[in-house]
């Protein structure tokens, strides 16, 4: 028989010991309530006022406006006849497709390498990750000193190799993939340490069945580290979709305004610009509830189509 001084200590809390305490409802609220204020007045409480909004007329941040619009949907008619909209929304879209097979491809690609060599896998993870700890202004600036058309990086290479004519790479052409490709470049090592965490946490002893059973290092990665990461790419995909409507910064240091061409906005800088730019913040407010519902229902589509496993 022990001696009660050996037994470890019981922490008690208005009578109710630690033990319990997750089962009583009444304290788990109380830990959920400050986070559940946060997101009242931070997040619903001007989502709200935005929805308030885009029915008025408002030309000055942080005013009601002066009156309903007249008919009351107004803003909601334009957003459905504005070209720059449907340019926008089509923007967008490119920029989806682009996270998909871009940073969480790469970044699938990248976290399986890694993953399969011995030496060196500090040093990786640590350049992958390095352009996500960077301003995005700062890159902004960078690569816009890249694709200049004249003195710009990319041209000064192009004429070293003989190229006599230069590349606009700004231009109607080129100018959505020379805006998307720096937000793939950016975002791939973000999703490559949520993939990289993921194959960590794979079993090694499921590896080295494997290895005995004959399997080959490729046929380990397709039927043992993809299949187990199913869940991890899921949501990696849910966050690369709806980040891919809210993405601003970087783009809108490149082309501010969607200069030089209307033909470069994205649903988050229009929205910006219609705001802050044009001040018709009533039709921000209209650009932002479309960015959340769209963002709802491309979550939900996606969750849908690479639906994650319970099994796993």
């Amino acid at each position: 028989m022990t001696d009660g001084a050996d037994a470890p200590p019981v922490i008690i809390l208005k009578g109710v010991t630690m033990s319990n305490i997750y089962k009583s409802r009444k304290y788990v609220i109380l830990f959920l309530a400050p986070a559940f204020l946060f997101l009242i007045v931070y997040l619903y409480y001007p989502f709200f006022v935005n929805i308030y909004g885009s029915f008025r007329q408002i030309k000055n941040l942080g005013s009601y406006g002066t009156r309903w619009n007249d008919p009351l949907l107004e803003n909601y008619i334009k957003l459905f006849t504005d070209p720059v909209v449907f340019t926008s929304l089509k923007n967008t879209f490119f920029m989806i497709i682009a996270t998909i097979f871009g940073q969480v491809g790469i970044a699938l690609v990248l976290s399986l390498l890694v993953d399969n060599i011995e030496r060196g896998t500090q040093f990786f993870r640590t350049v992958y990750f390095f352009p996500i700890v960077i301003s995005a202004t700062a890159l902004g600036l960078l690569f816009n000193l890249i694709f200049l058309y004249d003195k710009g990086m990319l041209n000064q290479f192009l004429e070293l190799f003989g190229k006599a004519d230069l590349t606009d790479w700004k231009g109607e052409k080129l100018a959505i993939f020379t805006m998307v490709l720096p937000v793939v470049w950016q975002y791939v090592g973000f999703y490559f340490v949520i993939l990289e965490t993921g194959l960590n946490n794979i079993s090694q002893e499921l590896y080295e069945s494997a290895a005995i059973d004959g399997a080959t290092r490729l046929q380990r990665v397709f039927y043992i580290s993809i299949p187990l990461l199913r869940n991890v790419i899921c949501t990696c995909m849910t966050l690369g979709v709806t980040g891919a409507l809210k993405v601003f910064d970087l783009p809108w240091t490149m082309f501010p305004k969607g200069m030089p061409l209307k033909e470069t906005f994205l649903t988050g800088t229009y929205m910006y610009y219609q705001t802050m730019e044009a001040k018709n913040v009533d039709y921000g407010s209209t650009l932002a509830i479309l960015i959340v519902v769209l963002g709802v229902i491309i979550s939900k589509v996606t969750r849908s189509v690479f639906r994650e496993s319970e099994d796993i």
